[in-house]
């Protein structure tokens, strides 16, 4: 018989903290009451989130801040009525009921009696609230109309996860990273384009612990490490241009080393000069090729938001996928899973990556599509009709509610070729169609998409460096000042063909339960069809003078003033 995602990770346990013993004590204490009021609660959880944190920030060759933080957050849910129909139910255009506190914080000493004292006052406010939300469900529901999704029921049963995992933490010295972020920013004021450079180093430590009134007892933690180059630069036209790169990392031993960071410095410096020069796009629509990087962030967008459960259900949403299961929604060489086991893809760390979501369920991979089919959701507790259950994908920043949210996005391909050859076929498509040219997207930062219905069914993505690829063999030309718009059930069916390199993208993505940490991860893509549109932009001048270091009358000594 298979084994269960929680009878999967009992080996190798750590000890239980003393922490979940306290929680243990005051939930037990207060749903022996909560339960017996009226109305009654069925369902009670608390969950304290233990952060340790350090951040050195640098800018232009000289040190911003260097700091240390170490914190406790306590959040607790409580849900009245049962799992059918609960306080969280949406009455027609109406979303949730808002949680009466988004928690407090906690002291990170390991008092049972200041933490309980804490619950205590937590479960006060959210009992209330939660009472106050039921009634107005239950009247709600005698006068409004209910959709058929909304007749699924509020809160999923799921079977209880015992889990405990070592407490996990990192020793560091910061002052290395102080000379380092000098380092780094200082090698940006050689280029007068550069009107202002940031380099940030972090270390995060988070621990997780969670007891529910189902009997789940979870304890877990991760390390994350990061360093983020940004420089900004401003055209003659106005437009505020930006250049940006991330290394990512678990394990302190795999921290880039110098060389390698400031030969990517140099990368993006060349960029941002090459783009304060380079003219403006005009709208298009035509053929166009994505990078594995972007082609990552485009699905992150235009396909993983639109595949997150909860808005299969809620009648505010668009619904987009809602009635596409079992139907083809991409061609039938692509399949899209989502992972959150995954703690890498090949060498390259995965963001998205957790032993446990936000609602104390089992992370799991999930195939999405299936050679173009659709075939499941990123599900959290909020059930839909024929998906009873959560695959572990709610997930929330600390003091928001869990909804079901992306984790490791990775699109495979069954239809792949050499990038060189991608590259032929794209400049064929071009000729094909009697375009003067296409469009090749090497980087993106990122984008949003609507999916309300009172909006339009759109994406819009943030594309950084574009080129003009000329069908007539002229070289490939950087272009700037345009977003890749479209729609999402079009845009998905003009995919002609993948090239052979996953390439990864890690980031945070904010959604309405915050800000949480992702990966997508996808090989290049040909795109028989893509649009563009001018991006919004400012009409401000450059500066007036260039940087100090580049004043050639502030650096001639005939020309200073003793």
């Amino acid at each position: 018989m298979a084994e269960s995602p929680a009878q999967t990770t009992q080996a190798g346990q750590a000890a239980p903290s003393p922490l979940l013993g306290a929680i243990k004590e005051e939930l037990d204490r207060e749903m022996a009451v909560i339960g017996k009021a009226d109305p009654p609660a069925y369902f009670l959880s608390y969950t304290v989130t233990d952060g340790d944190r350090s951040e050195v920030t640098g800018s232009n060759g000289a040190l911003l801040s260097s700091q240390e933080q170490r914190s406790r957050w306590l959040e607790g849910q409580v849900r009245v009525g049962s799992y059918q129909l609960d306080n969280t139910h949406r009455v027609g255009n109406d979303g949730p009921g808002f949680p009466g506190s988004f928690g407090e914080p906690v002291p990170i000493d390991d008092d049972p009696a200041v933490l309980k004292r804490a619950m205590w006052r937590e479960t006060e406010t959210q009992y209330r609230a939660a009472a106050e939300a039921f009634i107005k469900v239950k009247t709600g529901k005698d006068v409004q109309v209910q959709t058929v999704a909304q007749g699924a029921p509020d809160f999923s049963q799921e079977k209880p996860q015992v889990y405990y995992g070592p407490r996990a933490s990192y020793a560091l010295d910061r002052h290395p990273w102080e000379d380092k972020v000098r380092q780094y920013t200082h090698s940006f004021r050689a280029s007068a384009a550069v009107l202002n450079s940031i380099v940030t180093f972090r270390a995060e430590a988070q621990n997780q612990y969670q007891v529910t009134s189902e009997g789940t007892k979870v304890q877990f933690g991760g390390i994350r490490y990061r360093l983020e180059l940004f420089i900004q630069g401003k055209a003659s036209d106005g437009m505020d241009l930006e250049r940006y790169y991330n290394f990512d990392w678990t394990d302190p031993a795999s921290a880039p080393d110098d060389k390698t960071v400031l030969a990517q410095c140099a990368v993006i410096q060349k960029e941002l000069e090459s783009l304060v020069q380079a003219p403006l796009a005009e709208p298009y629509a035509g053929p166009a090729m994505l990078t594995g990087r972007a082609a990552a962030v485009f699905f992150h967008e235009v396909f993983g938001h639109r595949d997150e459960g909860f808005r299969q259900k809620d009648i505010n949403e668009g619904q987009t996928f809602a009635g596409k299961v079992g139907e083809l929604l991409l061609p039938n060489f692509i399949s899209i899973v989502d992972d959150p086991t995954a703690a890498k893809l090949g060498s390259t760390v995965l963001l998205g990556n957790y032993p446990f979501d936000d609602e104390g369920i089992a992370s799991q991979k999930v195939t999405l599509v299936d050679h173009g089919v659709l075939r499941n959701f990123e599900m959290s507790r909020q059930p839909l009709n024929g998906f009873p259950q959560s695959n572990g994908h709610g997930r929330r920043q600390v003091g928001l509610p869990p909804e079901s949210r992306q984790g490791n996005l990775i699109v495979e391909s069954s239809y792949k070729v050499a990038n060189t050859r991608l590259r032929q076929m794209f400049i064929g498509e071009i000729k094909r169609q009697n375009k003067p040219y296409g469009l090749f997207f090497d980087d993106i930062s990122g984008g949003f998409t609507f999916t309300g219905r009172s909006q339009p069914q759109a994406f819009h993505v943030e594309p950084l460096v574009v080129y003009r690829v000329y069908a007539d063999g002229r070289p490939d030309e950087l272009v700037r000042g345009v977003a890749i718009v479209g729609t999402p059930l079009v845009s998905l069916q003009k995919i002609m063909a993948t090239g052979d390199t996953t390439e990864v993208f890690n980031g945070y993505c904010g959604a309405e339960s915050g800000s949480v940490p992702v990966a997508a991860a996808a090989p290049p893509l040909l795109v028989s069809e893509m649009e563009v549109e001018k991006k919004q932009t400012s009409t401000d001048r450059p500066p007036i003078l260039p940087p100090p270091a580049h004043d050639p009358q502030a650096n001639d000594p005939q020309t200073k003033v003793n």
